[in-house]
């Protein structure tokens, strides 16, 4: 089974941003638990601050991988461009926010993109990738 881990903007930042929001651990870090937890998984990462490289990503793994977890960070809520593209692929996708998006700003409680995937998982900090991992292990 092949997997990648899509992160959008500020992502990278992790650790280091908002901390009371987002924790104190790197993206990096996590994902070697990542790995760790899920050796028979091929795990892939990719993140990018820039809309359109996110796209061409989900281009080049959409149609090969057997699924995506996706954070989008800001653009969940404005990229219909990065909508149309989950729309676009064969692969399933589901989409991972660190933080509650219903908990916080009015403008976050909205996802363009969650429309286009399998579901949501939001507000369980980085343990949502693990989850979207056990539930893409179980044949989604």
């Amino acid at each position: 089974m092949k997997i990648t881990i899509i992160n959008g903007p500020n992502l990278n930042l992790l650790g280091k941003r908002e901390v009371d929001i987002y924790g104190t651990q790197t993206f990096e870090s996590y994902f070697e638990t990542l790995k760790s937890s899920f050796p028979t998984v091929g795990l892939g990462y990719y993140q990018s601050n820039t809309e359109g490289q996110i796209i061409d990503k989900m281009h080049a793994v959409g149609f090969t991988d057997d699924g995506i977890v996706f954070n989008g960070g800001a653009f969940t809520h404005t990229s219909l461009a990065i909508y149309d593209a989950i729309n676009a692929i064969s692969a399933p996708v589901v989409e991972v926010h660190i933080s509650n998006i219903h908990g916080r700003e009015a403008f976050r409680e909205k996802s363009l993109t969650g429309r286009a995937c399998q579901g949501i998982i939001s507000g369980l900090g980085l343990y949502g990738y693990h989850l979207a991992l056990q539930y893409f292990m179980q044949g989604s």
